[in-house]
Protein backbone atom coordinates (compact mmCIF):
# COMPACT_ATOMS: atom_id res chain seq x y z
CA UNK A 1 0.00 0.00 0.00
CA UNK A 2 1.21 3.49 -0.81
CA UNK A 3 2.67 5.22 2.26
CA UNK A 4 0.57 8.34 1.75
CA UNK A 5 -2.68 6.38 1.52
CA UNK A 6 -1.75 4.29 4.55
CA UNK A 7 -0.98 7.42 6.59
CA UNK A 8 -4.29 9.02 5.61
CA UNK A 9 -6.25 5.88 6.52
CA UNK A 10 -4.50 5.46 9.86
CA UNK A 11 -5.03 9.11 10.76
CA UNK A 12 -8.69 9.02 9.66
CA UNK A 13 -9.43 5.93 11.76
CA UNK A 14 -7.56 7.40 14.74
CA UNK A 15 -9.50 10.68 14.43
CA UNK A 16 -12.83 8.85 14.39
CA UNK A 17 -11.90 6.72 17.39
CA UNK A 18 -10.83 9.87 19.20
CA UNK A 19 -14.16 11.53 18.39
CA UNK A 20 -16.11 8.54 19.70
CA UNK A 21 -14.05 8.54 22.92
CA UNK A 22 -14.71 12.28 23.29
CA UNK A 23 -18.46 11.66 23.10
CA UNK A 24 -18.25 8.93 25.73
CA UNK A 25 -16.01 10.98 28.03
CA UNK A 26 -17.84 14.22 27.20
CA UNK A 27 -14.53 16.05 26.80
CA UNK A 28 -12.83 17.02 23.56
CA UNK A 29 -9.41 17.42 25.14
CA UNK A 30 -8.84 13.68 24.57
CA UNK A 31 -7.77 14.92 21.13
CA UNK A 32 -4.51 16.04 22.75
CA UNK A 33 -3.81 12.48 23.87
CA UNK A 34 -4.55 11.11 20.39
CA UNK A 35 -2.12 13.66 18.91
CA UNK A 36 1.04 11.85 19.98
CA UNK A 37 -0.49 8.42 19.41
CA UNK A 38 -1.38 9.34 15.84
CA UNK A 39 2.26 9.97 14.93
CA UNK A 40 3.29 6.63 16.41
CA UNK A 41 0.68 4.82 14.30
CA UNK A 42 1.79 6.59 11.11
CA UNK A 43 5.45 5.86 11.85
CA UNK A 44 5.12 2.12 12.42
CA UNK A 45 2.51 1.59 9.71
CA UNK A 46 4.78 3.09 7.06
CA UNK A 47 7.75 1.21 8.58
CA UNK A 48 6.13 -2.21 8.25
CA UNK A 49 4.88 -1.41 4.76
CA UNK A 50 8.44 -0.74 3.61
CA UNK A 51 10.01 -3.38 1.40
CA UNK A 52 13.30 -3.50 3.29
CA UNK A 53 14.60 -3.04 6.84
CA UNK A 54 16.07 0.41 7.41
CA UNK A 55 18.20 1.33 10.45
CA UNK A 56 17.67 5.07 9.91
CA UNK A 57 13.92 4.56 9.82
CA UNK A 58 14.06 2.41 12.94
CA UNK A 59 15.90 5.17 14.80
CA UNK A 60 13.43 7.83 13.68
CA UNK A 61 10.45 5.65 14.63
CA UNK A 62 11.90 5.01 18.08
CA UNK A 63 12.38 8.75 18.58
CA UNK A 64 8.80 9.46 17.50
CA UNK A 65 7.49 6.67 19.74
CA UNK A 66 9.38 8.00 22.79
CA UNK A 67 8.05 11.48 22.13
CA UNK A 68 4.47 10.38 21.40
CA UNK A 69 4.11 8.07 24.39
CA UNK A 70 5.61 10.58 26.80
CA UNK A 71 3.30 13.30 25.54
CA UNK A 72 0.20 11.11 25.67
CA UNK A 73 0.94 9.89 29.21
CA UNK A 74 1.79 13.40 30.37
CA UNK A 75 -1.47 14.87 29.07
CA UNK A 76 -3.46 11.95 30.43
CA UNK A 77 -1.97 12.37 33.91
CA UNK A 78 -2.37 16.14 33.74
CA UNK A 79 -6.07 15.90 32.87
CA UNK A 80 -6.93 13.09 35.30
CA UNK A 81 -9.43 14.22 37.89
CA UNK A 82 -9.83 17.63 36.28
CA UNK A 83 -12.46 19.20 34.08
CA UNK A 84 -12.14 19.67 30.35
CA UNK A 85 -9.31 21.93 29.16
CA UNK A 86 -10.49 25.57 29.13
CA UNK A 87 -9.92 25.95 25.39
CA UNK A 88 -12.14 23.01 24.49
CA UNK A 89 -14.66 23.98 27.14
CA UNK A 90 -15.01 27.45 25.60
CA UNK A 91 -15.77 25.89 22.22
CA UNK A 92 -18.28 23.50 23.79
CA UNK A 93 -20.14 26.46 25.28
CA UNK A 94 -19.99 28.69 22.21
CA UNK A 95 -20.86 26.13 19.52
CA UNK A 96 -24.26 25.31 20.95
CA UNK A 97 -26.39 23.11 18.67
CA UNK A 98 -23.56 22.80 16.13
CA UNK A 99 -21.24 21.33 18.75
CA UNK A 100 -21.12 17.73 17.50
CA UNK A 101 -20.34 18.27 13.85
CA UNK A 102 -18.01 21.17 14.59
CA UNK A 103 -16.19 19.03 17.15
CA UNK A 104 -15.78 16.28 14.56
CA UNK A 105 -14.58 18.58 11.79
CA UNK A 106 -12.79 21.40 13.61
CA UNK A 107 -11.14 19.35 16.34
CA UNK A 108 -10.56 15.78 15.19
CA UNK A 109 -10.56 15.92 11.37
CA UNK A 110 -8.67 19.22 11.25
CA UNK A 111 -6.15 17.87 13.75
CA UNK A 112 -5.79 14.81 11.52
CA UNK A 113 -5.02 17.04 8.54
CA UNK A 114 -2.24 18.84 10.41
CA UNK A 115 -0.98 15.52 11.78
CA UNK A 116 -0.62 14.28 8.20
CA UNK A 117 1.38 17.35 7.14
CA UNK A 118 3.70 17.13 10.14
CA UNK A 119 4.20 13.36 9.75
CA UNK A 120 5.26 13.60 6.09
CA UNK A 121 8.99 13.05 6.89
CA UNK A 122 8.05 9.67 8.37
CA UNK A 123 6.36 8.59 5.15
CA UNK A 124 9.61 9.26 3.27
CA UNK A 125 12.14 8.06 5.84
CA UNK A 126 10.60 4.64 6.41
CA UNK A 127 10.84 3.24 2.87
CA UNK A 128 14.02 5.21 2.09
CA UNK A 129 17.41 3.58 1.66
CA UNK A 130 19.72 6.50 2.40
CA UNK A 131 22.86 5.82 4.42
CA UNK A 132 23.61 7.51 7.75
CA UNK A 133 25.07 10.97 7.22
CA UNK A 134 25.91 14.20 9.01
CA UNK A 135 22.31 15.24 8.44
CA UNK A 136 21.23 12.39 10.72
CA UNK A 137 23.73 13.38 13.42
CA UNK A 138 22.48 16.96 13.23
CA UNK A 139 18.87 15.78 13.27
CA UNK A 140 19.44 13.62 16.34
CA UNK A 141 21.17 16.44 18.23
CA UNK A 142 18.37 18.88 17.39
CA UNK A 143 15.74 16.30 18.39
CA UNK A 144 17.47 15.70 21.74
CA UNK A 145 17.52 19.43 22.47
CA UNK A 146 13.84 19.72 21.61
CA UNK A 147 12.85 16.66 23.62
CA UNK A 148 14.79 17.97 26.63
CA UNK A 149 12.95 21.29 26.60
CA UNK A 150 9.53 19.71 26.12
CA UNK A 151 9.92 16.89 28.65
CA UNK A 152 11.72 18.90 31.34
CA UNK A 153 9.43 21.90 30.84
CA UNK A 154 6.33 19.73 31.23
CA UNK A 155 7.79 18.03 34.32
CA UNK A 156 8.68 21.33 35.98
CA UNK A 157 5.20 22.70 35.31
CA UNK A 158 3.56 19.54 36.63
CA UNK A 159 5.56 19.70 39.87
CA UNK A 160 4.77 23.40 40.23
CA UNK A 161 1.02 22.91 39.85
CA UNK A 162 1.01 19.97 42.29
CA UNK A 163 2.09 22.34 45.07
CA UNK A 164 -1.06 23.83 46.61
CA UNK A 165 0.90 26.95 47.56
CA UNK A 166 1.32 27.76 43.87
CA UNK A 167 -2.40 27.79 43.04
CA UNK A 168 -3.15 30.80 40.84
CA UNK A 169 0.55 31.62 40.41
CA UNK A 170 2.67 31.67 37.25
CA UNK A 171 5.68 29.35 37.06
CA UNK A 172 8.85 31.41 36.55
CA UNK A 173 11.58 28.97 37.55
CA UNK A 174 13.66 26.34 35.78
CA UNK A 175 13.38 26.49 32.01
CA UNK A 176 10.36 28.76 32.45
CA UNK A 177 12.74 31.50 33.55
CA UNK A 178 14.19 31.71 30.03
CA UNK A 179 11.09 31.12 27.89
CA UNK A 180 7.40 31.37 28.66
CA UNK A 181 6.81 28.15 26.73
CA UNK A 182 9.75 25.72 26.95
CA UNK A 183 7.48 22.77 26.13
CA UNK A 184 6.20 24.43 22.94
CA UNK A 185 9.74 25.43 22.00
CA UNK A 186 10.83 21.84 22.50
CA UNK A 187 8.06 20.37 20.36
CA UNK A 188 8.87 22.68 17.47
CA UNK A 189 12.61 22.03 17.70
CA UNK A 190 12.33 18.22 17.80
CA UNK A 191 10.28 18.22 14.59
CA UNK A 192 12.98 20.28 12.95
CA UNK A 193 15.30 17.48 14.02
CA UNK A 194 13.08 14.86 12.34
CA UNK A 195 13.12 16.99 9.19
CA UNK A 196 16.90 16.59 8.87
CA UNK A 197 16.46 12.81 8.75
CA UNK A 198 14.09 13.26 5.80
CA UNK A 199 16.18 15.91 4.02
CA UNK A 200 17.90 13.40 1.65
CA UNK A 201 14.46 12.59 0.19
CA UNK A 202 13.51 16.16 -0.67
CA UNK A 203 13.77 19.64 0.79
CA UNK A 204 10.02 20.09 0.43
CA UNK A 205 9.49 17.90 3.52
CA UNK A 206 10.26 21.15 5.34
CA UNK A 207 6.46 21.59 5.25
CA UNK A 208 6.44 19.42 8.41
CA UNK A 209 8.44 21.66 10.79
CA UNK A 210 7.01 24.80 9.19
CA UNK A 211 3.48 23.58 9.93
CA UNK A 212 4.12 22.80 13.61
CA UNK A 213 6.03 26.08 14.00
CA UNK A 214 3.11 28.04 12.53
CA UNK A 215 0.54 26.26 14.69
CA UNK A 216 2.48 26.76 17.92
CA UNK A 217 3.42 30.39 17.31
CA UNK A 218 0.27 31.74 15.67
CA UNK A 219 -2.72 29.41 16.05
CA UNK A 220 -3.40 26.81 18.75
CA UNK A 221 -0.29 27.11 20.89
CA UNK A 222 1.00 30.31 22.42
CA UNK A 223 -1.84 32.69 21.37
CA UNK A 224 -4.66 30.55 22.81
CA UNK A 225 -2.85 29.77 26.04
CA UNK A 226 -1.70 33.31 26.76
CA UNK A 227 -5.18 34.70 26.11
CA UNK A 228 -6.19 32.96 29.34
CA UNK A 229 -3.74 35.14 31.29
CA UNK A 230 -4.17 38.46 29.44
CA UNK A 231 -5.72 40.15 32.52
CA UNK A 232 -3.33 38.58 35.04
CA UNK A 233 -0.95 41.22 36.53
CA UNK A 234 1.65 38.61 37.51
CA UNK A 235 1.70 37.23 33.97
CA UNK A 236 1.97 40.75 32.54
CA UNK A 237 5.18 41.31 34.52
CA UNK A 238 6.46 37.85 33.62
CA UNK A 239 5.74 38.59 29.96
CA UNK A 240 7.77 41.81 30.03
CA UNK A 241 11.00 40.13 31.11
CA UNK A 242 10.71 36.63 29.60
CA UNK A 243 11.01 35.55 25.96
CA UNK A 244 7.83 34.11 24.50
CA UNK A 245 9.50 31.29 22.61
CA UNK A 246 13.28 31.18 22.16
CA UNK A 247 15.14 30.64 25.47
CA UNK A 248 16.90 33.86 26.41
CA UNK A 249 18.26 35.41 29.61
CA UNK A 250 15.56 37.06 31.68
CA UNK A 251 15.44 40.85 31.26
Amino acid sequence: MNGFIAAILVIFVSANIGFIVSLIKKRNDVADIFWGIGFILVAWTSFFLAESFNNRALLVNVLVTIWGLRLAFHIGLRNRGKGEDFRYKAWRESWGKTFYWRSYLQVFILQGFFLFLISLPLVFVNPGNAEFSLFDVLGLLIWLIGFFFEAVGDYQLLQFTKNAENKGKIIQTGLWKYTRHPNYFGEVVLWWGIFFFALPFGFWTIISPLTITFLILYVSGIPMLEKKYENNPEFAEYKKRTSAFFPMPSK
